[in-house]
C-alpha cells in the first residue's frame, strides 16, 4: 500500500537528523485527522512511524544508493531559498495509482505543525479554534519518485535542458577551490541529484542539494545538510574523495556517488543498474555542458 506524501515527510523528518527520535501517531478526533508525537486522550490513535538512531551507525559509512528512494522536500527548512525542481507540480493529497516506468512525477502539498499541551501535532488540515496552541507552522513538501537524473524521463533531453550556471556561485566556487574539484562536476552532481533543490529529503534520509546521507554528512562535518553552504562543502569533499579513489575517473566517481563505492568495487566498474548507468551518462553530459556554459554576472 502506498503512503501519502505527508506521511513520507513525517517519516523523513524522523529519520533525517539525530535530534529526531520517537513515535508518530495518527489520531482521529471528531472527523479530523492529526499526526502527533504523543497519543491524544480519548482519540483513536495508531502508530504509523517509529525511529530511534542506531548507535551502531558508523559516522564514515556511505550507504549504497541504487534503487533510489522517493524524495521529499520541506520548503521551510531553508526559507530564503525557493524550491526549484524544473518539473511541473501536480497538486494532490495522495499518490495516485501505478507509475508508468520512467515517468517523472511530483506531488506537492502541505501539512501543519503546532504544539498544544506539550504535544507536537501534524495535521493535513489547518487547525481552527484550537486553544492554548502555539503558532501554526506550514510545512510544504514536494514528493518526487526519484532523483532528477535517475529516472528514464522520456522526452527530456539532458543535452538541452536549462542549466543553472550562476546558482550558489559563491558556495560552489569556495568548496571546489578548497578541495580541488572542477566546478562543472559539482554543478553536474547537484543538477543530477536535486536540480538545485536545497530542501530535498529522501525516504531514507538523503538530504539537501547534493543528497548527503546522514552518515556521509557526519563523515565530512556537515551539521545541517539543509544549509546550502554546508551541504555543498560536504558533498564536494566527498566528490574529491571519490575522484581520488578512482584516479580521477568521473564515470566511476559518479557511479560511486549514486550506487555506493562498494558497488563499483564489486563490479570493477560502473554497476549494471539501469539507474546508475543513466545517472553516470547524464552527469558526464551535464559536466561537459557546464564547462562551456556562460556564467551570469
Amino acid at each position: 500500500m502506498k503512503k501519502k506524501p505527508a506521511l513520507l515527510l513525517l517519516a523523513g523528518l524522523l529519520a533525517s537528523g539525530t535530534s529526531w527520535a520517537g513515535t508518530i501517531y495518527r489520531c482521529d478526533v471528531d472527523g479530523a485527522r492529526s499526526y502527533v508525537s504523543k497519543r491524544i486522550p480519548g482519540a483513536g490513535c495508531h502508530v504509523i512511524s517509529q525511529y530511534s538512531p542506531r548507535k551502531s551507525q558508523r559516522a564514515w559509512s556511505a550507504p549504497a544508493r541504487s534503487a533510489r528512494p522517493a524524495m521529499v522536500a520541506a520548503s521551510n527548512f531553508v526559507p530564503s531559498r525557493p524550491v526549484d525542481t524544473d518539473t511541473a507540480p501536480v497538486a494532490a493529497a495522495a499518490i495516485p495509482g501505478p507509475v508508468t516506468a520512467g515517468a517523472p512525477r511530483v506531488v506537492q502539498g502541505q501539512i501543519y505543525s503546532y504544539m498544544e499541551g506539550g504535544v507536537r501535532h501534524y495535521s493535513s488540515r489547518r487547525p481552527q479554534g484550537v486553544a492554548n496552541a502555539s503558532a501554526v507552522r506550514t510545512i510544504r513538501y514536494s514528493y518526487m519518485e526519484t532523483c532528477f537524473a535517475c529516472a528514464a524521463r522520456p522526452g527530456m533531453n539532458f543535452a538541452s535542458i536549462r542549466l543553472k550556471p550562476d546558482a550558489y556561485r559563491s558556495e560552489i566556487t569556495t568548496a571546489a577551490s578548497q578541495f580541488g574539484v572542477d566546478e562543472a562536476i559539482v554543478r553536474a552532481i547537484i543538477h543530477a541529484e536535486s536540480s538545485y533543490n536545497p530542501n530535498a529529503l529522501s525516504r531514507v534520509g538523503a538530504q539537501g542539494l547534493m543528497q548527503l546521507m546522514p552518515g556521509t554528512a557526519r563523515r565530512f562535518g556537515v551539521l545541517n545538510a539543509f544549509d546550502p553552504a554546508q551541504n555543498i562543502r560536504g558533498g564536494v569533499q566527498y566528490l574529491a574523495f571519490l575522484l581520488k579513489r578512482f584516479n580521477g575517473n568521473l564515470a566511476l566517481a559518479a557511479a560511486g556517488y549514486n550506487a555506493g563505492e562498494g558497488a563499483v568495487d564489486k563490479y570493477r566498474g560502473i554497476p549494471p543498474y539501469n539507474e546508475t548507468q543513466r545517472y553516470v551518462q547524464r552527469v558526464s553530459l551535464l559536466a561537459d555542458r557546464y564547462r562551456s556554459a556562460p556564467v551570469l554576472r
